[in-house]
């Protein structure tokens, strides 16, 4: 039986760009699902031009392909559990379903993983919000369709009821109290169905709810570290995880507090493909092969930048001054303002010192 593959990648974004290219290097042939056909994912691998819920296309490609993965949370999986054949798909449609959904995901982390989280509430509609108590701030999400900020509302006071209550009575919301937080901080894990390995603590920068700059390793305690990857294991294990997953978390001074979790690989995982002796990419192919999967080693302290739309000249003039910053630019034939085209990897033992694109002029 020969050991190549065809691996169907549903999205075709930077995300399924890079896990193609790591997919490709290891000898496996794939094959992608998007909406467009010029998407970052055209450049190295054939592309099915179709809606994600197209379920004729999902068909076709589970009939092409020997493994399935996805390259983000918002896939039919009811589309999916109709054409995937017995194991075709490892992460699974489960995994899908707990990350599609906020008031899903709040209970699995909570309730079944048994990780710290945010205090929050199911929020059904407005009449929810009447009794909160405004001496705490909150942030109300939409249980399902949000991202990079999107579906979201921030009560700080009783004037912000107005557009939080319009929000409540539009979807199904969950309300989680602000935590006060030193840092916001990530963890990779990667998992084959069996075992597990995991990267190292990342501390994340966000500008209007938006990546910017990634910090590897954190600047936590050791003992914080490893109790936020011992936290990303015990959530991989519950799941059986095939493939990568990011778990995003709050440091406090004396605690690991679980956000959410993203069942692929992730923006703030990028430094890896430089920084670490295996990526994140990588290792999500291994895992969903079923491969063994490799411990991780960081080579050095590393930083990644965010290149937004309105970034694209300031990163090219950054890397013909800095020849030892590695440019990724995902192929994106339009620049919009705040949107990802592409990232910046830089080895460098102080962190402060790299100047995220744009600060202080486009955010």
């Amino acid at each position: 039986m020969s050991s190549t593959k065809t691996i169907g990648i549903i999205g075709g974004g930077q995300l399924g760009q890079m896990m193609a290219i790591s997919a490709i290097y290891m000898g496996h042939k794939v094959i992608t699902l998007d909406p467009a056909s010029d998407c970052p994912s055209s450049r190295v691998s054939e592309v099915i031009a179709a809606p994600y819920d197209d379920v004729d296309a999902l068909r076709q490609l589970a009939d092409r392909c020997d493994v399935l993965t996805y390259e983000f949370e918002n896939v039919d999986a009811d589309g999916l559990d109709a054409v995937i054949k017995d194991g075709q798909l490892p992460q699974g449609t489960e995994l899908l379903r707990i990350s599609q959904n906020r008031i899903f995901e709040k209970d699995f982390l909570s309730n079944k993983a048994q990780v710290t989280v945010a205090p929050y509430k199911v929020v059904t509609s407005s009449l929810d919000l009447e009794d909160i108590d405004l001496s705490k701030n909150y942030v109300l999400k939409t249980a399902t369709g949000g991202y990079d900020g999107h579906g979201q509302k921030v009560i700080t006071s009783a004037e912000d009821l107005e557009e939080a209550n319009a929000l409540a009575n539009s979807a199904e919301c969950v309300l989680e109290e602000f935590v006060n937080f030193d840092l916001e901080i990530s963890v990779i894990v990667s998992g084959n169905g069996k075992d597990v390995t995991v990267f190292p603590v990342q501390e994340n920068i966000h500008r209007n709810n938006i990546l910017s700059k990634t910090i590897v390793p954190a600047r936590i305690s050791d003992r914080l570290a490893d109790r936020a990857k011992a936290i990303a294991v015990k959530i991989a294990e519950q799941l059986n995880l095939s493939g990568t997953l990011c778990v995003e978390m709050f440091a406090t001074a004396d605690d690991i507090i679980v956000n959410e979790i993203a069942p692929r690989p992730h923006n703030s995982g990028h430094y890896s493909i430089e920084a670490c002796d295996f990526s994140q990419f990588d290792t999500h192919i291994l895992g969903i092969l079923g491969a063994p999967l490799p411990a991780i080693n960081l080579h050095e302290p590393a930083v990644m930048l965010n290149v937004l739309g309105q970034h694209v000249e300031a990163a090219e003039r950054y890397v013909t001054e800095n020849p030892s910053a590695h440019l990724h630019m995902y192929g994106k034939l339009e620049a919009k303002h705040n949107r990802k085209m592409g990232h910046v990897t830089l080895f460098s033992n102080e962190p402060d010192n790299v100047v995220e694109f744009g600060k202080g002029i486009d955010f």
